[in-house]
């Protein structure tokens, strides 16, 4: 593991994944991030690449081929190097191999850059393409945060809140993890969610459409909060398992399969593309306060 901070905050990362393991707040001595319980679920934060969500079978189809490929991608489960470290500043990367072509048919660079900035973590995703041909891939972000923050509060105390006017198109799930084409819109108040054990008994909240490029974790008995920014991502999962003490934010650059609608990974929806030798970058921010 390798760990940065600041007077804010202290970050640590793992090789695995270059996972986000705990953010720790310095000022007030809480760890804010999920601590993978595997009971519940085992993981803090992962990064997913080159996938988001679930393909049908777990399979995706390149030039008419099919590689096994599962939920999230490879990503998650992968080791990474490090290829920076300095106090408030760490750089990890995974770039492709002999096991990676056998699910994923292109040869790419996938970086993973985190920099505290006061009491802000920027999460940088840079994608390199290493191939001499197009590559087109999905990524995605699905940090947990602890909720409640404090011992003496509820999940039920908790909500998410938009800063922007939204009508929140909900684009659903079926049981397998696929979109069924339906959507319905989720009712709010001041363009809030109130956080309920059974919110997510039918799965993850995604949202494809939102006005909002960023979303607040806030509760109705203190001042703090944390807000996650993701001014480069279109779509956002909202996700946690019924009863758990925990909510998944989760910018999205790509969504799973569309329920009996097998295509070309090309043609998927949300896929992104790159050139031979170009690179791409999203960010996120999260915000302790």
């Amino acid at each position: 593991m390798i760990s940065i901070e600041n007077d804010f905050l202290k970050v640590i990362i793992n090789f695995k994944g270059a996972e986000l393991s705990s953010l720790f707040n310095k000022l007030n001595g809480i760890e804010h991030l999920w601590q993978a319980d595997p009971s519940v679920w085992g993981f803090h934060a992962p990064n997913l690449f080159p996938i988001v969500g679930s393909c049908i079978d777990n399979e995706i189809m390149i030039d008419g081929e099919k590689y096994p490929l599962k939920r999230h991608g490879f990503a998650r489960h992968s080791q990474f190097t490090v290829l920076e470290s300095t106090s408030t500043r760490a750089k990890l990367l995974l770039k492709y191999s002999e096991s990676t072509l056998l699910v994923f048919p292109y040869q790419f660079a996938f970086e993973v850059i985190y920099e505290l900035r006061d009491s802000e973590l920027h999460v940088l995703y840079h994608v390199i393409n290493l191939d001499d041909h197009t590559m087109h891939f999905s990524i995605g972000a699905h940090p947990a945060f602890n909720v409640p923050f404090f011992e003496q509060e509820n999940y039920s105390d908790y909500y998410l809140e938009f800063p922007d006017d939204e009508i929140l198109e909900q684009h659903l799930l079926n049981s397998d993890g696929y979109f069924t084409g339906k959507t319905k819109n989720l009712v709010t108040v001041l363009n809030r969610i109130d956080l309920q054990p059974n919110l997510f008994k039918s799965d993850a909240l995604v949202f494809k459409n939102l006005i909002s490029r960023k979303v607040f974790i806030k509760n109705h008995k203190t001042s703090n909060f944390i807000s996650i920014s993701f001014p480069d991502f279109n779509s956002l999962g909202i996700w946690a398992p019924v009863g758990a003490s925990f909510i998944c934010i989760e910018p999205w650059l790509g969504y799973a399969d569309n329920e009996g609608e097998i295509k070309e990974f090309s043609q998927k929806e949300g896929i992104l593309s790159l050139e031979s030798s170009e690179s791409f970058k999203a960010e996120f921010i999260i915000g302790v306060y």
